[in-house]
Protein backbone atom coordinates (compact mmCIF):
# COMPACT_ATOMS: atom_id res chain seq x y z
CA UNK A 1 0.00 0.00 0.00
CA UNK A 2 1.31 3.42 -0.92
CA UNK A 3 0.60 6.53 1.12
CA UNK A 4 -2.06 8.92 -0.19
CA UNK A 5 -0.51 11.42 -2.58
CA UNK A 6 -1.41 14.88 -3.82
CA UNK A 7 -1.77 15.52 -7.53
CA UNK A 8 1.51 17.44 -7.41
CA UNK A 9 3.29 14.44 -5.93
CA UNK A 10 1.83 12.20 -8.64
CA UNK A 11 3.14 14.54 -11.35
CA UNK A 12 6.64 14.68 -9.91
CA UNK A 13 6.86 10.99 -8.96
CA UNK A 14 5.82 9.88 -12.45
CA UNK A 15 8.51 12.06 -14.07
CA UNK A 16 11.43 11.49 -11.68
CA UNK A 17 14.37 9.83 -13.44
CA UNK A 18 16.38 9.54 -10.23
CA UNK A 19 16.72 11.11 -6.80
CA UNK A 20 19.81 13.29 -6.45
CA UNK A 21 19.98 13.93 -2.69
CA UNK A 22 17.98 13.95 0.52
CA UNK A 23 17.13 17.65 0.14
CA UNK A 24 14.37 17.07 -2.40
CA UNK A 25 16.41 17.40 -5.60
CA UNK A 26 15.55 15.03 -8.43
CA UNK A 27 16.36 14.68 -12.10
CA UNK A 28 12.99 15.40 -13.69
CA UNK A 29 11.91 14.30 -17.16
CA UNK A 30 10.12 17.08 -19.09
CA UNK A 31 7.49 16.11 -21.66
CA UNK A 32 7.23 19.36 -23.59
CA UNK A 33 8.74 22.82 -23.76
CA UNK A 34 7.74 26.01 -25.55
CA UNK A 35 10.43 28.43 -26.73
CA UNK A 36 10.21 32.09 -27.67
CA UNK A 37 12.54 34.54 -29.37
CA UNK A 38 13.26 36.51 -26.19
CA UNK A 39 14.42 33.95 -23.61
CA UNK A 40 16.06 31.33 -25.86
CA UNK A 41 19.01 32.95 -27.73
CA UNK A 42 21.69 32.29 -25.09
CA UNK A 43 20.50 28.70 -24.70
CA UNK A 44 20.91 27.97 -28.39
CA UNK A 45 24.27 29.74 -28.45
CA UNK A 46 25.42 27.53 -25.57
CA UNK A 47 24.36 24.40 -27.45
CA UNK A 48 26.20 25.51 -30.54
CA UNK A 49 29.39 26.38 -28.67
CA UNK A 50 29.36 23.02 -26.88
CA UNK A 51 28.61 21.22 -30.14
CA UNK A 52 25.50 19.64 -28.64
CA UNK A 53 22.28 18.81 -30.44
CA UNK A 54 18.72 19.13 -29.21
CA UNK A 55 17.90 15.75 -27.68
CA UNK A 56 14.24 15.59 -28.73
CA UNK A 57 13.30 18.37 -31.19
CA UNK A 58 9.68 17.23 -31.49
CA UNK A 59 9.16 18.02 -27.78
CA UNK A 60 9.71 21.73 -28.43
CA UNK A 61 7.35 24.21 -30.06
CA UNK A 62 8.81 27.61 -30.97
CA UNK A 63 6.68 30.75 -31.14
CA UNK A 64 7.47 34.38 -31.95
CA UNK A 65 5.39 36.45 -29.55
CA UNK A 66 7.30 38.93 -27.36
CA UNK A 67 8.88 41.48 -29.71
CA UNK A 68 6.70 41.34 -32.83
CA UNK A 69 4.55 44.36 -33.71
CA UNK A 70 0.77 44.00 -33.43
CA UNK A 71 -0.28 46.62 -35.99
CA UNK A 72 -3.58 45.73 -37.72
CA UNK A 73 -1.77 44.73 -40.92
CA UNK A 74 0.64 41.87 -40.16
CA UNK A 75 4.04 42.02 -41.87
CA UNK A 76 7.22 40.03 -41.33
CA UNK A 77 9.42 43.09 -40.85
CA UNK A 78 10.34 44.08 -37.30
CA UNK A 79 10.39 47.87 -36.76
CA UNK A 80 12.98 47.56 -34.00
CA UNK A 81 16.52 46.49 -34.94
CA UNK A 82 17.01 44.56 -31.73
CA UNK A 83 13.73 42.71 -32.17
CA UNK A 84 14.56 41.94 -35.78
CA UNK A 85 17.87 40.42 -34.70
CA UNK A 86 16.19 38.29 -32.04
CA UNK A 87 13.60 36.96 -34.48
CA UNK A 88 16.10 36.22 -37.26
CA UNK A 89 18.41 34.41 -34.83
CA UNK A 90 15.46 32.46 -33.47
CA UNK A 91 14.52 31.38 -36.99
CA UNK A 92 18.12 30.35 -37.67
CA UNK A 93 18.25 28.31 -34.46
CA UNK A 94 14.99 26.51 -35.19
CA UNK A 95 16.18 25.58 -38.69
CA UNK A 96 19.55 24.32 -37.48
CA UNK A 97 18.21 22.31 -34.54
CA UNK A 98 15.08 20.97 -36.26
CA UNK A 99 12.48 22.69 -34.10
CA UNK A 100 9.01 23.56 -35.38
CA UNK A 101 8.46 27.33 -35.50
CA UNK A 102 5.33 29.45 -35.68
CA UNK A 103 6.75 32.67 -37.10
CA UNK A 104 4.88 35.98 -37.28
CA UNK A 105 3.22 35.11 -40.58
CA UNK A 106 2.09 31.65 -39.54
CA UNK A 107 -1.70 31.36 -39.19
CA UNK A 108 -1.12 29.59 -35.84
CA UNK A 109 1.11 32.35 -34.40
CA UNK A 110 0.29 33.91 -31.07
CA UNK A 111 1.27 34.13 -27.43
CA UNK A 112 2.91 30.86 -26.42
CA UNK A 113 0.56 30.16 -23.50
CA UNK A 114 -2.46 30.63 -25.75
CA UNK A 115 -1.03 28.78 -28.76
CA UNK A 116 0.26 25.64 -27.03
CA UNK A 117 -3.11 24.66 -25.48
CA UNK A 118 -5.14 25.52 -28.57
CA UNK A 119 -2.91 23.27 -30.66
CA UNK A 120 -3.26 20.33 -28.26
CA UNK A 121 0.48 20.49 -27.59
CA UNK A 122 -0.19 20.36 -23.84
CA UNK A 123 -2.03 17.34 -22.43
CA UNK A 124 -3.14 16.30 -18.92
CA UNK A 125 -0.45 14.62 -16.86
CA UNK A 126 2.42 16.27 -18.71
CA UNK A 127 5.25 18.16 -17.06
CA UNK A 128 6.08 21.25 -19.10
CA UNK A 129 8.84 23.83 -18.71
CA UNK A 130 9.54 27.04 -20.63
CA UNK A 131 11.49 30.26 -20.33
CA UNK A 132 8.49 32.23 -19.15
CA UNK A 133 7.10 32.33 -15.62
CA UNK A 134 3.50 32.09 -16.82
CA UNK A 135 4.04 28.51 -17.99
CA UNK A 136 1.88 27.75 -14.94
CA UNK A 137 -1.07 28.42 -17.29
CA UNK A 138 -1.02 24.78 -18.41
CA UNK A 139 -2.16 23.61 -14.99
CA UNK A 140 -5.72 24.30 -16.13
CA UNK A 141 -5.39 21.21 -18.33
CA UNK A 142 -4.16 18.99 -15.51
CA UNK A 143 -0.53 19.40 -16.62
CA UNK A 144 2.24 20.77 -14.41
CA UNK A 145 4.01 23.76 -15.95
CA UNK A 146 6.71 26.04 -14.59
CA UNK A 147 9.10 28.71 -15.80
CA UNK A 148 12.87 28.26 -16.05
CA UNK A 149 15.96 30.38 -16.70
CA UNK A 150 18.19 30.50 -19.77
CA UNK A 151 20.81 28.06 -18.47
CA UNK A 152 18.02 25.62 -17.64
CA UNK A 153 16.58 26.02 -21.15
CA UNK A 154 19.94 24.93 -22.57
CA UNK A 155 20.07 21.91 -20.24
CA UNK A 156 16.51 20.98 -21.12
CA UNK A 157 17.07 21.20 -24.86
CA UNK A 158 20.20 19.06 -24.58
CA UNK A 159 18.86 16.37 -22.23
CA UNK A 160 15.04 16.65 -21.98
CA UNK A 161 15.56 16.74 -18.21
CA UNK A 162 16.06 19.29 -15.45
CA UNK A 163 17.53 19.25 -11.98
CA UNK A 164 14.47 20.07 -9.92
CA UNK A 165 13.72 20.60 -6.24
CA UNK A 166 10.37 19.39 -4.95
CA UNK A 167 8.02 22.09 -3.74
CA UNK A 168 5.66 22.16 -0.83
CA UNK A 169 1.98 21.75 -1.68
CA UNK A 170 -0.82 24.22 -1.08
CA UNK A 171 -4.50 23.50 -1.64
CA UNK A 172 -6.72 26.49 -2.40
CA UNK A 173 -10.38 25.59 -2.06
CA UNK A 174 -12.70 28.07 -3.78
CA UNK A 175 -16.24 27.86 -2.48
CA UNK A 176 -19.43 29.63 -3.54
CA UNK A 177 -20.82 30.88 -6.81
CA UNK A 178 -19.69 33.86 -8.84
CA UNK A 179 -22.20 36.64 -9.28
CA UNK A 180 -22.84 38.51 -12.52
CA UNK A 181 -19.86 40.55 -13.65
CA UNK A 182 -17.38 38.63 -11.50
CA UNK A 183 -14.86 36.36 -13.22
CA UNK A 184 -11.98 33.98 -12.67
CA UNK A 185 -9.64 36.99 -12.86
CA UNK A 186 -11.31 38.32 -9.73
CA UNK A 187 -10.83 34.95 -7.99
CA UNK A 188 -7.09 34.93 -8.53
CA UNK A 189 -6.75 38.62 -7.74
CA UNK A 190 -8.53 38.28 -4.40
CA UNK A 191 -6.39 35.24 -3.56
CA UNK A 192 -3.19 37.20 -4.28
CA UNK A 193 -4.49 40.13 -2.23
CA UNK A 194 -5.30 37.73 0.61
CA UNK A 195 -2.03 35.79 0.86
CA UNK A 196 0.34 38.39 -0.61
CA UNK A 197 2.73 38.48 -3.55
CA UNK A 198 5.02 35.98 -1.78
CA UNK A 199 2.31 34.00 -0.01
CA UNK A 200 2.81 30.92 -2.19
CA UNK A 201 6.59 31.11 -2.57
CA UNK A 202 8.01 27.63 -2.45
CA UNK A 203 4.63 26.03 -3.14
CA UNK A 204 2.75 24.38 -5.96
CA UNK A 205 -0.92 25.29 -5.72
CA UNK A 206 -3.77 22.92 -6.44
CA UNK A 207 -7.06 24.76 -6.97
CA UNK A 208 -10.23 22.91 -6.11
CA UNK A 209 -13.80 23.50 -4.95
CA UNK A 210 -17.20 24.10 -6.54
CA UNK A 211 -16.34 27.54 -7.92
CA UNK A 212 -13.39 26.06 -9.82
CA UNK A 213 -15.45 23.16 -11.18
CA UNK A 214 -18.01 25.65 -12.50
CA UNK A 215 -15.42 27.53 -14.56
CA UNK A 216 -14.65 26.93 -18.22
CA UNK A 217 -11.19 25.65 -19.15
CA UNK A 218 -10.19 29.07 -20.48
CA UNK A 219 -11.27 30.75 -17.25
CA UNK A 220 -9.20 28.24 -15.30
CA UNK A 221 -6.18 29.17 -17.42
CA UNK A 222 -6.46 32.73 -16.14
CA UNK A 223 -6.21 31.51 -12.55
CA UNK A 224 -3.25 29.20 -13.16
CA UNK A 225 -1.53 31.89 -15.21
CA UNK A 226 -1.62 34.46 -12.41
CA UNK A 227 -0.87 32.09 -9.53
CA UNK A 228 2.79 32.89 -10.13
CA UNK A 229 2.01 36.46 -8.98
CA UNK A 230 1.50 35.00 -5.49
CA UNK A 231 4.94 33.40 -5.72
CA UNK A 232 3.78 29.92 -6.75
CA UNK A 233 6.17 27.90 -8.92
CA UNK A 234 3.30 25.82 -10.23
CA UNK A 235 -0.50 25.77 -10.23
CA UNK A 236 -3.03 23.29 -11.51
CA UNK A 237 -6.45 21.72 -11.24
CA UNK A 238 -7.41 18.08 -11.57
CA UNK A 239 -8.68 17.45 -15.11
CA UNK A 240 -12.40 16.77 -15.58
CA UNK A 241 -14.95 16.28 -18.37
CA UNK A 242 -14.55 19.91 -19.46
CA UNK A 243 -10.83 19.42 -19.89
CA UNK A 244 -11.23 16.17 -21.82
CA UNK A 245 -13.72 17.83 -24.20
CA UNK A 246 -11.44 20.85 -24.65
CA UNK A 247 -8.36 18.76 -25.39
CA UNK A 248 -10.14 16.27 -27.66
CA UNK A 249 -11.10 19.04 -30.09
CA UNK A 250 -7.50 20.17 -30.62
CA UNK A 251 -5.50 19.24 -33.73
CA UNK A 252 -2.60 17.53 -31.94
CA UNK A 253 -4.65 15.58 -29.42
CA UNK A 254 -4.42 11.77 -29.49
CA UNK A 255 -6.95 10.04 -31.74
CA UNK A 256 -8.86 6.78 -31.67
CA UNK A 257 -7.41 4.06 -29.42
CA UNK A 258 -4.63 6.39 -28.31
CA UNK A 259 -7.23 8.85 -27.04
CA UNK A 260 -9.09 6.14 -25.14
CA UNK A 261 -5.89 4.93 -23.48
CA UNK A 262 -4.80 8.45 -22.63
CA UNK A 263 -8.14 9.47 -21.14
CA UNK A 264 -8.16 6.35 -18.98
CA UNK A 265 -4.81 7.39 -17.48
CA UNK A 266 -5.89 11.02 -17.10
CA UNK A 267 -8.79 9.97 -14.91
CA UNK A 268 -6.23 8.95 -12.28
CA UNK A 269 -4.97 12.56 -12.06
CA UNK A 270 -6.41 13.76 -8.77
CA UNK A 271 -5.27 14.13 -5.18
CA UNK A 272 -6.04 11.07 -3.11
CA UNK A 273 -8.79 11.50 -0.54
CA UNK A 274 -6.51 11.46 2.50
CA UNK A 275 -3.54 13.24 0.91
CA UNK A 276 -1.90 15.82 3.14
CA UNK A 277 -1.12 19.35 1.96
CA UNK A 278 1.51 21.57 3.56
CA UNK A 279 -0.85 24.56 3.51
CA UNK A 280 -4.59 25.08 3.12
CA UNK A 281 -6.33 28.27 1.98
CA UNK A 282 -10.08 28.77 1.58
CA UNK A 283 -11.67 31.48 -0.54
CA UNK A 284 -15.42 32.13 -0.63
CA UNK A 285 -16.63 33.97 -3.73
CA UNK A 286 -20.34 34.36 -2.97
CA UNK A 287 -19.81 38.03 -2.08
CA UNK A 288 -16.78 38.67 -4.30
CA UNK A 289 -16.87 41.93 -6.27
CA UNK A 290 -14.88 42.88 -9.38
CA UNK A 291 -11.29 43.62 -8.39
CA UNK A 292 -8.80 46.28 -9.50
CA UNK A 293 -5.23 47.01 -8.46
CA UNK A 294 -4.32 50.41 -7.03
CA UNK A 295 -0.59 49.84 -6.51
CA UNK A 296 2.48 48.43 -8.23
CA UNK A 297 2.20 44.81 -7.13
CA UNK A 298 -0.64 42.41 -7.97
CA UNK A 299 -1.44 42.00 -4.27
CA UNK A 300 -2.15 45.72 -3.93
CA UNK A 301 -5.77 45.33 -5.00
CA UNK A 302 -9.27 46.08 -3.79
CA UNK A 303 -12.87 45.72 -4.88
CA UNK A 304 -13.91 48.36 -7.40
CA UNK A 305 -16.33 49.90 -4.90
CA UNK A 306 -13.56 50.57 -2.36
CA UNK A 307 -11.31 53.55 -1.84
CA UNK A 308 -7.53 53.84 -2.06
CA UNK A 309 -6.20 52.49 1.25
CA UNK A 310 -4.23 54.59 3.75
CA UNK A 311 -0.70 53.31 4.41
CA UNK A 312 -0.95 54.67 7.95
CA UNK A 313 -3.50 51.96 8.67
CA UNK A 314 -0.90 49.26 7.92
CA UNK A 315 0.93 48.08 11.06
CA UNK A 316 3.75 46.28 9.19
CA UNK A 317 6.52 48.82 8.49
CA UNK A 318 7.75 47.12 5.32
CA UNK A 319 4.25 46.84 3.87
CA UNK A 320 3.49 50.43 4.85
CA UNK A 321 6.59 51.72 3.06
CA UNK A 322 5.69 49.65 0.01
CA UNK A 323 2.21 51.16 -0.04
CA UNK A 324 3.63 54.68 0.24
CA UNK A 325 6.01 54.12 -2.66
CA UNK A 326 3.26 52.56 -4.76
CA UNK A 327 0.79 55.40 -4.21
CA UNK A 328 3.45 57.98 -5.04
CA UNK A 329 4.27 56.20 -8.30
CA UNK A 330 0.60 55.72 -9.15
CA UNK A 331 -0.31 59.33 -8.39
CA UNK A 332 -3.10 58.33 -5.99
CA UNK A 333 -4.11 59.58 -2.56
CA UNK A 334 -5.64 57.60 0.32
CA UNK A 335 -9.42 57.83 0.37
CA UNK A 336 -9.85 58.37 -3.38
CA UNK A 337 -12.68 56.33 -4.87
CA UNK A 338 -11.26 53.70 -7.20
CA UNK A 339 -14.26 53.96 -9.52
CA UNK A 340 -13.45 57.63 -10.15
CA UNK A 341 -9.82 57.22 -11.26
CA UNK A 342 -9.55 58.51 -14.83
CA UNK A 343 -7.60 56.51 -17.42
CA UNK A 344 -5.90 57.40 -20.68
CA UNK A 345 -5.56 53.88 -22.10
CA UNK A 346 -7.39 50.56 -22.05
CA UNK A 347 -5.56 47.38 -23.02
CA UNK A 348 -7.17 43.98 -23.52
CA UNK A 349 -4.68 41.22 -24.25
CA UNK A 350 -1.91 39.01 -22.79
CA UNK A 351 -1.54 35.31 -21.99
CA UNK A 352 -3.82 35.93 -19.01
CA UNK A 353 -6.90 37.24 -20.78
CA UNK A 354 -6.92 37.26 -24.59
CA UNK A 355 -8.76 34.07 -25.46
CA UNK A 356 -12.05 33.88 -27.34
CA UNK A 357 -14.17 33.75 -24.17
CA UNK A 358 -12.49 36.93 -22.93
CA UNK A 359 -13.28 38.70 -26.19
CA UNK A 360 -16.90 37.57 -26.06
CA UNK A 361 -17.16 39.08 -22.57
CA UNK A 362 -15.79 42.36 -23.90
CA UNK A 363 -18.18 42.39 -26.85
CA UNK A 364 -21.18 41.97 -24.53
CA UNK A 365 -20.08 45.06 -22.59
CA UNK A 366 -19.22 47.41 -25.49
CA UNK A 367 -21.80 46.51 -28.12
CA UNK A 368 -23.68 49.64 -29.14
CA UNK A 369 -21.43 51.90 -27.05
CA UNK A 370 -18.44 54.13 -27.74
CA UNK A 371 -15.00 54.37 -26.18
CA UNK A 372 -14.61 57.62 -24.22
CA UNK A 373 -12.92 60.32 -26.35
CA UNK A 374 -10.12 60.65 -23.78
CA UNK A 375 -9.14 56.97 -24.02
CA UNK A 376 -7.03 55.00 -26.49
CA UNK A 377 -8.41 51.45 -26.38
CA UNK A 378 -6.63 48.42 -27.86
CA UNK A 379 -7.57 44.77 -28.22
CA UNK A 380 -4.76 42.33 -28.99
CA UNK A 381 -6.02 38.74 -29.37
CA UNK A 382 -3.96 35.94 -27.88
CA UNK A 383 -3.40 34.18 -31.20
CA UNK A 384 -4.12 34.52 -34.89
CA UNK A 385 -6.66 31.70 -34.58
CA UNK A 386 -8.45 33.61 -31.82
CA UNK A 387 -8.38 36.71 -34.02
CA UNK A 388 -9.87 34.80 -36.96
CA UNK A 389 -12.59 33.31 -34.78
CA UNK A 390 -13.48 36.71 -33.33
CA UNK A 391 -13.87 38.06 -36.85
CA UNK A 392 -16.00 35.10 -37.90
CA UNK A 393 -18.29 35.62 -34.89
CA UNK A 394 -18.69 39.33 -35.63
CA UNK A 395 -16.87 40.41 -32.46
CA UNK A 396 -14.23 42.39 -34.32
CA UNK A 397 -16.87 44.60 -35.94
CA UNK A 398 -18.36 45.32 -32.51
CA UNK A 399 -14.94 46.36 -31.24
CA UNK A 400 -14.20 48.58 -34.23
CA UNK A 401 -17.63 50.19 -34.14
CA UNK A 402 -17.07 51.01 -30.47
CA UNK A 403 -13.74 52.67 -31.21
CA UNK A 404 -11.26 49.97 -30.18
CA UNK A 405 -8.11 49.28 -32.17
CA UNK A 406 -8.30 45.68 -33.44
CA UNK A 407 -4.74 44.42 -33.69
CA UNK A 408 -2.69 41.33 -34.52
CA UNK A 409 -1.68 38.79 -31.87
CA UNK A 410 1.34 39.05 -29.59
CA UNK A 411 2.42 39.94 -26.08
CA UNK A 412 2.11 43.62 -26.98
CA UNK A 413 1.58 46.10 -24.16
CA UNK A 414 1.65 43.46 -21.44
CA UNK A 415 5.38 44.03 -21.15
CA UNK A 416 6.02 46.73 -23.78
CA UNK A 417 8.84 44.93 -25.62
CA UNK A 418 7.63 46.07 -29.02
CA UNK A 419 6.20 49.40 -30.17
CA UNK A 420 3.08 49.09 -27.98
CA UNK A 421 4.40 51.24 -25.14
CA UNK A 422 2.81 53.72 -22.76
CA UNK A 423 4.36 57.15 -22.11
CA UNK A 424 5.31 58.44 -18.65
CA UNK A 425 2.17 59.40 -16.74
CA UNK A 426 -0.21 57.37 -18.91
CA UNK A 427 -2.74 55.41 -16.87
CA UNK A 428 -3.98 52.11 -18.28
CA UNK A 429 -6.81 49.77 -17.38
CA UNK A 430 -5.25 46.45 -18.33
CA UNK A 431 -6.27 42.78 -18.52
CA UNK A 432 -2.66 41.70 -18.04
CA UNK A 433 -0.93 39.99 -15.10
CA UNK A 434 1.61 42.47 -13.75
CA UNK A 435 1.42 46.10 -12.69
CA UNK A 436 5.06 46.63 -11.75
CA UNK A 437 6.67 50.06 -12.12
CA UNK A 438 7.48 50.59 -15.81
CA UNK A 439 5.94 47.27 -16.88
CA UNK A 440 3.96 48.88 -19.72
CA UNK A 441 6.43 51.70 -20.28
CA UNK A 442 8.72 53.89 -18.18
CA UNK A 443 6.62 55.96 -15.80
CA UNK A 444 3.36 54.36 -16.96
CA UNK A 445 0.69 53.39 -14.44
CA UNK A 446 -1.15 50.09 -14.71
CA UNK A 447 -4.41 48.93 -13.09
CA UNK A 448 -5.09 45.19 -13.43
CA UNK A 449 -8.64 43.86 -13.85
CA UNK A 450 -10.74 41.48 -15.92
CA UNK A 451 -11.29 42.12 -19.66
CA UNK A 452 -14.92 43.08 -19.05
CA UNK A 453 -13.81 45.59 -16.43
CA UNK A 454 -11.26 47.04 -18.87
CA UNK A 455 -14.07 47.41 -21.40
CA UNK A 456 -16.23 49.24 -18.86
CA UNK A 457 -13.35 51.60 -18.03
CA UNK A 458 -12.77 52.29 -21.73
CA UNK A 459 -16.39 53.29 -22.24
CA UNK A 460 -16.66 55.47 -19.12
CA UNK A 461 -13.17 56.95 -19.27
CA UNK A 462 -12.40 55.92 -15.70
CA UNK A 463 -12.20 52.76 -13.62
CA UNK A 464 -15.75 51.43 -13.43
CA UNK A 465 -17.85 48.59 -12.11
CA UNK A 466 -18.89 46.53 -15.13
CA UNK A 467 -22.11 45.68 -13.31
CA UNK A 468 -23.22 49.29 -13.75
CA UNK A 469 -24.01 48.55 -17.40
CA UNK A 470 -26.68 46.10 -16.33
CA UNK A 471 -28.11 48.76 -14.01
CA UNK A 472 -28.10 51.33 -16.84
CA UNK A 473 -29.94 48.87 -19.10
Amino acid sequence: MTSPRTLYQKHIDSHTVCTLDDQGHVLLYIDRQVANEYTSPQAFSGLREAKRRVWRPSATLAVVDHVNPTAPARVAAMPDAGGALQVSYFEENCREFGIELFDVLDKRQGIEHVVAPEQGFILPGMVVAAGDSHTTTYGALGAFGFGIGTSEIEHLLATQTLVYKRLRSMRVTVNGQLRMGVTSKDIIMVLIEKIGASGATGYAIEFTGPAISALSVEARMTICNMAVEAGARGAFMAPDEKVYAYVKSKPRAPKGEQWEAAEKKWRELYSDKDATFDAEVVVDVDDLEPMVTWGTSPDQASAIGATVPDPNDEADLILRQGMQRALKYMGLEPGMRLDEVAISHAFIGSCTNARIEDLRDVARVVEGKKVAPTVRAMIVPGSTLVRDQAEEEGLAKIFLDAGFEWRQSGCSMCLAMNDDVLAPGDRCASSTNRNFEGRQGAGARTHLMSPAMVAAAAIHGHLSDVRSFAEEA
